[in-house]
């Protein structure tokens, strides 16, 4: 992957979380986390990665977030320099929730070990 694709991946995460935190009025969106973003070589699609804190609100927030996405389009062809700003595409970030799953499996299998010790 090209330096340049990097560098506009990073900058796209941070734009599209200060957007979405200083200049998206819709209350779906207040709790959301951009943990990612994979740009095409071509510039042409970015697949941006998000999480919510209230996993029961994650449906809500990709309808919220569908609804926004030409507004977060527009901001940030203002604040990045791109002769074409792709189009944006809010994919729910399984892996946090993946973690989460695992880390609980261990703990349990720890206590239950502790708990054959003693």
């Amino acid at each position: 992957m090209s330096l340049k694709i990097e560098r506009l991946e990073s900058s796209f995460v941070k734009e599209i979380s200060y957007i979405l935190m200083e200049e998206v009025k819709d209350e779906d969106i207040r709790f959301v986390t951009i943990t990612g973003c994979d740009i095409t070589n071509d510039l042409s699609f970015a697949k941006v990665y998000f999480t919510v804190l209230d996993m029961n609100k994650k449906n809500l927030t990709i309808k919220a977030l569908d609804r926004a996405k030409s507004f977060i389009r527009g901001e940030l062809s203002k604040r990045i320099d791109m002769r074409h700003t792709p189009e944006l595409t809010f994919i729910f970030d399984e892996s946090i929730e993946y973690g989460n799953k695992i880390e609980k499996i261990i703990d349990k299998i720890n206590n239950e070990e502790k708990n054959n010790q003693d």
